[in-house]
Order: C-alpha cells, then sequence, then structure tokens
C-alpha cells in the first residue's frame, strides 16, 4: 500500500507492508485524513509521542471503510464508514485501537469532513469539559481559536453552556471570522495590552477558562487574564515550547495551571475520552451542529505541499488529504 512516510531527505510516498488489526484493533480503507499541528513535528524529524525518525508514518486521523476487525471487535465490521483518530492516517490503510473509532453518521458527511473531527473533538472535549471544568455560564477563552482544533473548542463551549466565548488570532481575518464557529467577542492578542480586553468583557474580574494552543508568547497573559480561581488547560505550543512565566501572579490569582496531551495516555484512558466526548457532543455531530471548515484539499501525492501550507499558517480552519 501507499503511505507518506518520513525519508532522509523529508516526506516521501513509499510502498509498505498493509497493516493488519491486533485483537482490539479496526483496520480502515482510508478514503480521507486532515493534517494536524503534531504532523509538522514528524515531518520534521522531531519525536511525537512513539513516533518519530526516519521511516515513520505521518497522520493521526482520518476516515473511510472498515477494511477488517480484530477477533475481540463486536461493534463494527468490514464496510462500515467510520472516522477515528489512527496513527500513520496518511495511506490507504491505518490501523487503530477500537475505541477511537467513530461511525460516520448518515449518509450526508462526506469522508473529508469526517476525517477533520475525531482529534478536535477528543482534544477539545477533554480540555474544555473534562480537564476545564467548564460550568453552564462561564467564561471562556480559546487561544489559536482559527486551528481546527481551536474552532471545535469555541463550538462545544458555546454546546455546553458557556455564557461568553472568546477566541484570539493576531490575523485580521481570521478574527473575522470566528463567531461563524461560536465566538461572541474576537481577541487580538498582538496587542500587548490584549487582557484588558478579555477584563473588559468580563466586567473587570477575568474569564474562567482558557484553552490554550499557543502558550509561550501568551502565557503570562493568560496569568493576567484569567480571573481568581480561574483554570488554564495546555493544550498546544504554537508558539514555543519555553517563554516567561509569572509564578507570582499564578500564586496570587490561585489558577489552575492544567497540562493534557495523548501522548502519555492508555489506551483505556482514551476510550473513556471518548465515551465522554460521546454522550455529550455526539447528537450536535449527527445534527452537523458540529464541524469544521476545509481550507483545501490535497491528494495524497502533495502532501509535502500541504504540510508547507499548514507551515505557513496562513490557513483558516483544516487541510484534507483526499487519498482515494
Amino acid at each position: 500500500m501507499k503511505a507518506a512516510v518520513l525519508g532522509e531527505g523529508g516526506i516521501e510516498i513509499r510502498e509498505v507492508a498493509k497493516p493488519t488489526p491486533g485483537p482490539n484493533e479496526v483496520s480502515i480503507r482510508v478514503r480521507a485524513s486532515s493534517l494536524n499541528r503534531a504532523d509538522l513535528l514528524v515531518a520534521s524529524g522531531h519525536q511525537h509521542g512513539r513516533v518519530g525518525g526516519v521511516g515513520a508514518r505521518i497522520g493521526l486521523e482520518c476516515a473511510g471503510e472498515v477494511e477488517d476487525v480484530g477477533r475481540e471487535v463486536t461493534n463494527f465490521k468490514p464496510g462500515d464508514r467510520v472516522m477515528g483518530s489512527a496513527p500513520g492516517g496518511f495511506a490507504e490503510y491505518a490501523v487503530t485501537d477500537v475505541g477511537r473509532v467513530h461511525r460516520i453518521p448518515g449518509n450526508n458527511m462526506t469522508y473529508e469532513q469526517a476525517a477533520c473531527l475525531p482529534v478536535a473533538l477528543q482534544t477539545m472535549h477533554n480540555a474544555v469539559v473534562t480537564a476545564g471544568r467548564l460550568k453552564r455560564g462561564e467564561t471562556l477563552l480559546i487561544q489559536g481559536a482559527s486551528s481546527g482544533v481551536g474552532l471545535m473548542g469555541m463550538q462545544i463551549g458555546k454546546l455546553m453552556g458557556a455564557a461568553l466565548v472568546m477566541g484570539t488570532s493576531t490575523n485580521a481575518a481570521r478574527r473575522a471570522r470566528l463567531n461563524e464557529y461560536g465566538c461572541d467577542i474576537a481577541i487580538d492578542t498582538s496587542k500587548p495590552d490584549w487582557p484588558e480586553d478579555v477584563k473588559k468583557a468580563t466586567d473587570g474580574k477575568g474569564v474562567d477558562l482558557i484553552v490554550d494552543m499557543v502558550s509561550a508568547p501568551v502565557a503570562n497573559g493568560n496569568l493576567e487574564a484569567a480571573k481568581i480561581l480561574g483554570r488554564i488547560v495546555n493544550v498546544g505550543r504554537l508558539g514555543g515550547m519555553k517563554g516567561e512565566f509569572d509564578f507570582d501572579k499564578h500564586a496570587l490569582k490561585r489558577i489552575d495551571y492544567i497540562g493534557v496531551t495523548f501522548r502519555t495516555r492508555t489506551p483505556e484512558e482514551v476510550r473513556e475520552i471518548v465515551r465522554a466526548l460521546r454522550a455529550d457532543l455526539w447528537p450536535a455531530v449527527e445534527s452537523g451542529k458540529l464541524s469544521l471548515p476545509i481550507y483545501k484539499t490535497y491528494k495524497l501525492a502533495d502532501i509535502g505541499e500541504a504540510l508547507a501550507v499548514m507551515r505557513a499558517n496562513q490557513h483558516f480552519g483544516k487541510i484534507v488529504i483526499a487519498v482515494a
């Protein structure tokens, strides 16, 4: 089968062995996949969890039909239309744990649309609802809101009853579109005093919950923008892995600063995350209330170009790979 693999000179499309599912796994005939920021790390030669180095297959999520199932899998069968988070998803076939797989609802959702959802749903339900403990009537700020994960986070916040949803972007054109995806107030974090805009929007109190995909350059601004006893959930580090942190401000406001990642989670933990998101979000997925825009679709052979577009950070929403 054809798959995107990291070679000595960058990403290559190679012929590799077709994977076979283990006892609790599902094999998917991939029709579409979508890009995530972690794919850039692996494509650049860095490690992402257990994946990395020359020979690594890239891709985190896909959609297609079930090709085969492991002997202990009873809830899926060959031919089912499915989507899921799956390692090595930029390929003609991918294998993943059964707990990461969802049926594609109805017949109207395309494979391209479905391939955009699994990682965003898992990541942001966990960040906003489970780790972030959002309560109905609270305020929410999403840092890096124009990314696919960010757009989903704002929608989930609104769905779960946030009284005010704010989203950040340093790009004016992208800020102008955030209201299409649950944002009440768009914040420009290129302004040095952007935390004052957040406090003004919250009657001077600060925001209850910040979900941060940016980190380093906004870390101290987050502390300033958060209310006393607020929560900050660190999801991504688009702005850098390290930066200054005002420990005194953190202590004065008694802020819960919470780190989340899927890289150190067991299959059982991921299955529980998927179970929880389905309980809260699946009716909205089925109705189309939760969705993500597709910026552009590329062929598998053009994966290098797609990664370059993501690296340039000029897109709004998801970049998709049509595999077949």
